[in-house]
């Protein structure tokens, strides 16, 4: 298991934090992601054989209101 924290700018409540683990989670590979609204940054486990950072950011960014970086 891989861990990562990415950086994610847009998140203003608990709504949009729920939103941001659920599209990461949502994704094959992910056993678990931990959003921070005070540190702005979620963190990640997941399986590096399964899911690459480059397509989590993509599942949040295509939410449509987060910016995320590693």
């Amino acid at each position: 298991m891989a861990k990562n924290i990415f950086t994610i700018t847009g998140m203003k409540c608990v709504n949009c934090k729920a939103n941001v683990e659920r599209a990461i989670k949502a994704l094959p590979g992910v056993a678990d992601a931990e959003a921070s609204l005070e540190d702005a940054c979620v963190t990640v486990e997941y399986d590096d054989a399964q899911v690459t950072p480059r397509e989590m950011i993509d599942a949040v960014e295509d939410l449509g209101r987060f910016e995320m970086t590693i």
